[in-house]
């Protein structure tokens, strides 16, 4: 009696096994290589033959000749996909509130004649801690700063951000942005 219970549960648990554990992801992975190539390799941005980075992490710029990303609430080092998570920071925790005042501080310490009002994708993490893009208004709140840093005109930084700006996600969610890393790559090649 027992044999004829436990027989079928254990054939059912290596069929299942075999099936969801290794021939779905398989036939999954094989589509997303030929449908999503690029996207499947991890999105590499390559220069030089070598991976630099990936359209789909951020990575972390304190100089002020290039464009800063979002805030990363990773650690022990920003942007690590490895610790990829949200601060879990409520609006009334007053240890966002620090962080938010840190990033404004920083902001304003790089761009000191800067008056506008920071746009809040500038001083906060985003869900995931490793967002690659700002906002367009993030990307123009840093042109003068960039501009000035690298001896450009202002006109040529605001000409760099709309030509890579990209729109809402199907034409409708979310709002216009910029990837960063990419922006950079261009600032790099106006020289």
């Amino acid at each position: 009696m027992f044999a004829r219970i436990v027989r079928p549960a254990v054939t059912l648990l290596v069929v299942m096994t075999a099936l969801l554990g290794i021939v779905y992801p398989a036939v999954i992975t094989a589509i997303a290589q030929v449908a999503f190539p690029r996207q499947a390799a991890g999105s590499l941005v390559t220069r030089d033959g070598k991976p630099i980075g990936s359209t789909l992490i951020g990575q972390a710029f304190s100089a002020p000749k290039y464009f800063w990303g979002r805030p990363s609430s990773t650690s022990p080092q920003p942007y690590n996909g490895l610790a990829s998570t949200g601060s879990n920071l409520g609006p009334l925790n007053p240890a966002l509130m620090d962080a938010v005042r840190a990033n404004s501080k920083a902001l304003r310490d790089a761009d000191p004649g800067n008056a506008q009002p920071i746009p809040v994708d500038l001083v906060t993490a985003s869900a995931s801690g490793l967002d690659p893009e700002i906002s367009v208004a993030g990307a123009r709140y840093q042109a003068g700063r960039i501009a000035r840093a690298r001896g450009l005109a202002p006109a040529q930084i605001d000409a760099l951000i709309a030509s890579h700006e990209l729109g809402r996600t199907l034409g409708f969610i979310g709002e216009p942005r910029v990837n960063v890393l990419e922006l950079n790559l261009a600032l790099d090649q106006l020289h």
